[in-house]
């Protein structure tokens, strides 16, 4: 029987009451599928750094290290100041794990939920892949004169050729995977008897920001020429949010630069119903990876048992599939599907007609 070891941090709010859901659905699927999961807690968080004044200590970094794959809840407690917690765990842990792919799956699992009018399930299934590690992300930057009336803040887009590629490398062939068995949907009759079988498309700004999306757009094309299955295409960021609520039904999928994905995945959250259901993956091909719901800490819901459990269970699914054990991670994501049509009445946090913990009960039956 595999065996894998998976470090899981609970976090602040929610975070906890949520995870605890994603491991029950995952020691449900677990013994079907023939393998065992073996959990490493830890206690990093709000909580941790009021009561000791540490972020995230050296040593619980280098242990994470050995882990192929991290659960995470939620990171932002109400009574740490913004950033701190965001900056000195999540965001090092993405930069020094080289965590340098940020995958967002955006798929709608039923129409009731969708704030589109006529929008269907077909209509919303698409992906973006956010690069994870530069961008104006890197904190290069600084202050002249603070705090004065002549103040000067600078913020530094940092685009590299190795990061930018690599980033490009990885969409492209996860589109090519992602069509392995047939040719995406969206394509037209003349596209598929040329050989293409997915499209990626470059969402970027081109006209305006000339020097890191020049960049982005030369690599771009320089890499789809090893990929002549895969369609390319260019949008711009603001046509993308317009045409994720007026045709989401033209993405496969899509590649960005990191602030633009951070951006645009949270549309892509309210489309397919909200963030009780969006699961995102932090992603090193090579190394650690961390699994998360992309929704926050929620402390205003904290130990009500009424927070919407299911981003958590499908970050446990792309957790699975990351770890190659597909047939399980498919069948956790029909019993949430299973579930999200024939039993909430909501998507959202106390209108779903269950508690947090029965919805995991419920998704842990379907299994």
């Amino acid at each position: 029987m595999k065996s894998y070891d998976i470090a899981v941090i609970g976090g602040d709010g929610t975070g906890p009451e949520v995870v605890r859901e994603a491991i029950k659905v995952l020691d449900a699927a677990a013994p079907k599928f023939g393998f065992k999961l073996n959990y490493t807690h830890y206690d990093i968080g709000g909580d941790r750094y009021l009561r000791t004044g540490e972020v995230l200590p050296d040593s619980v970094l280098a242990e994470l290290r050995r882990f192929p794959a991290i659960l995470l809840g939620a990171i932002g407690h109400p009574n740490v100041k913004p950033g701190i917690l965001e900056k000195g765990i999540l965001l090092r842990i993405r930069f020094e794990l080289e965590q340098y792919i940020n995958l967002r799956p955006v798929r709608l699992y039923d129409a009731r939920f969708c704030p589109i009018k006529d929008k269907r399930p077909e209509d919303i299934d698409f992906v973006v892949v956010r690069e994870n590690n530069e961008g104006l992300y890197t904190g290069a930057g600084g202050f002249v004169f603070k705090g004065t009336p002549h103040e000067v803040a600078v913020q530094e887009s940092i685009n590299t050729r190795r990061g930018v590629e690599r980033c490009l490398r990885f969409a492209f062939e996860f589109a090519r995977k992602r069509h392995a068995q047939q040719p995406w949907r969206g394509l037209k009759p003349e596209d598929v008897a040329a050989g293409k079988r997915a499209q990626l498309t470059l969402c970027g700004k081109t006209n305006v920001l000339t020097y890191a999306f020049d960049l982005w757009e030369r690599v771009f094309h320089e890499v789809g020429n090893e990929y002549p299955d895969v369609k390319r295409d260019y949008a711009h960021v603001d046509a993308t949010t317009m045409w994720f609520v007026k045709n989401p039904e033209w993405f496969d999928v899509i590649v960005t630069d990191n602030m633009f994905g951070d951006i645009i995945t949270d549309l892509g959250a309210m489309i397919q119903g909200g963030m009780g259901i969006a699961a995102g993956g932090n992603i090193n091909p090579q190394g650690t990876s961390m699994f998360e719901p992309i929704g926050g800490s929620a402390p205003k819901y904290t130990g009500k048992g009424v927070i919407n459990p299911l981003a958590a269970i499908c970050a446990g699914q792309m957790m699975l599939d990351f770890l190659g054990e597909t047939a399980a991670a498919a069948a956790i994501e029909q019993a949430v599907i299973r579930v999200v049509r024939e039993k909430l009445k909501s998507l959202a946090a106390g209108q779903m007609g269950y508690s947090t913990s029965e919805v995991g009960d419920l998704v842990a039956s379907h299994v």
